[in-house]
């Protein structure tokens, strides 16, 4: 797109921005009656509640994962991935450069592989 066709674009949007389409009385009242009975009763309480709001056994089983792929990452990362855990436990400092700085954590250390 060039400049002259997203400033007419831009323009168009304007116009419609000004002038928004009226609903017709009373749509959006039956609009939303008809979402809330669309929606499930909930009368469940307490877990059955968290466990519902969660999505279920496949979600939460999706949370499980991530959560045990999360702390296995971080106890035992890749060999291509700094030991962040370790450094924090220990108390370890990251290697200085030949001149004396610190090396950049950027992307987990990817950008040493380039080159």
């Amino acid at each position: 797109m060039t400049k002259p066709d997203t400033d007419m674009l831009e323009t168009l949007f304007q116009d419609a921005r000004a002038t928004p389409p009226a609903l017709p009385d009373g749509l959006m009242d039956r609009i939303m009656a008809d979402a809330l009975a669309q929606q499930p009763a909930s009368g469940a309480r307490g877990w059955r509640a968290i466990w519902r709001a969660i999505g279920g056994a496949p979600a939460f089983g999706g949370l499980v994962t991530a959560t045990a792929v999360g702390f296995w990452i971080g106890v035992a990362p890749p060999s291509n991935l700094p030991d962040i855990a370790a450094q924090i436990i220990t108390g370890a400092s990251f290697a200085t450069l030949d001149d004396g700085s610190a090396p950049e954590l950027t992307a987990f250390g990817w950008d040493i592989e380039e080159g």
